[in-house]
């Protein structure tokens, strides 16, 4: 859903609002609300972030944060899972995460839900490379297919089971393949009891 205030409304502004469910984003000028996250969007949010978190976190590489808010280029947006390298978070003056986050993420990843514009994401995933994102993913569950956009707006197609999706460099310990990604959808009844 997009607002547009009737009074333009600075970046400023938006953050001074309520947060929403589902969030709000600022994107040139206009508000924009995230659709409400659906079965097969939530599932592979949650398993992926729980994965990159496994292999990137013991080694404080980095951090996978779901629907974290972040500010950048006049921009306010939430990445349905944005990745962080250790020296790129945020922290306030006792070491802890900063609330705000003003900068963009590492590595940026969206999954499309039904009915959610494919352009305006991509615009979205573009934005944070043209301000210092490595790699951003969009996930199309329906398609079974990521796209992957590396700088400088560059795109690549994965949609074959084998096909490794590539990761940033500092993710390079994960391994994963459009098979492996899509099978996490697949939900195996309860065997019948004995």
């Amino acid at each position: 859903m997009v607002q547009s205030p009737s009074q333009p409304l600075t970046l400023e502004a938006f953050l001074q609002r309520p947060e929403t469910k589902p969030a709000s984003e600022y994107i040139d000028g206009q508000i924009i609300q995230k659709p409400m996250p659906r079965g097969k969007h939530s599932l592979l949010q949650t398993r992926l972030s729980a994965v990159l978190n496994a292999a990137l976190q013991p080694e404080q590489i980095a951090w996978a944060f779901s629907e974290l808010r972040c500010t950048f280029g006049c921009r306010s947006i939430v990445p349905d899972i944005s990745v962080f390298t250790g020296s790129l978070i945020p922290c306030d003056a006792s070491g802890e995460i900063a609330n705000a986050i003003e900068t963009h993420p590492d590595w940026a990843i969206e999954i499309l839900s039904p009915n959610q514009s494919q352009t305006r994401v991509t615009k979205t995933i573009l934005h944070g490379l043209k301000h210092g994102s490595q790699l951003g993913w969009l996930i199309d569950p329906d398609e079974r297919t990521v796209l992957v956009y590396l700088p400088p707006e560059q795109v690549k197609i994965f949609d074959q089971a084998g096909d490794r999706i590539p990761t940033p460099a500092f993710a390079a310990n994960v391994h994963l393949t459009v098979s492996e990604l899509f099978n996490w959808l697949v939900i195996q009844p309860p065997a019948p009891e004995m």
